[in-house]
């Protein structure tokens, strides 16, 4: 005989960022401003260009540049809305007087099953989460590898940043304590 199934919190998420910026001292100091907030860093990415769009140029100039970053504390998959918010907040802090952007800061998590993104535009494949914020599903695991979907951004594409998710998503397990659940 079938049960109805219980609703029971998720496994918290490993919190990641991006950070895109044309200057080092940007990136170092918005990586020190997160740290304060979200705590210490488990995985600093080596710098990757980013040059497979201009959507940031007019904004940002060029060359561009993206890092990608873990936290070693776990988070409650329900707070997303507020990290990007905090995000925000910080990209607001380093913009330009005309408010224009020098760094831009994308927060999202990763569990055993997927990467999420957090962000502020909706679209078909983004459901609403609250305040403002939408959840970005960039990446599934599937075939012992995260698999891009027809949306994913190009550069998450990319074999340098799958792998560089595979590795944190092998990370996330041990920071769960080795266990196999296939739920978040």
């Amino acid at each position: 005989m079938k049960r109805m199934g219980k609703p029971k919190e998720p496994k918290p998420a490993k919190l990641f960022m991006s950070l895109i910026a044309s200057e080092d001292d940007l990136f170092h100091h918005g990586l020190e401003d997160l740290r304060s907030i979200f705590g210490e860093t488990d995985t600093v990415s080596e710098r990757l260009p980013f040059d497979l769009t201009e959507y940031y140029t007019d904004e940002m100039g060029k060359p561009l540049f993206r890092y990608f970053i873990t936290f070693g504390r776990l988070i409650p998959i329900s707070i997303l809305p507020d990290v990007k918010l905090a995000t925000n907040r910080l990209e607001e802090k380093y913009a330009r007087p005309d408010g224009g952007r020098r760094i831009n800061i994308d927060p999202g998590y990763i569990c055993l099953e997927h990467v999420i993104l957090a962000t502020t535009k909706r679209y078909i494949h983004r459901p609403y989460l609250r305040d403002g914020i939408y959840a970005d599903l960039t990446l599934i695991y599937r075939n012992k590898s995260f698999q891009p979907l027809e949306w994913t951004y190009p550069d998450y594409r990319t074999e340098a940043v799958v792998t560089l998710f595979n590795q944190s998503r092998k990370r996330y397990l041990e920071d769960l304590g080795g266990r196999k659940n296939r739920s978040c």
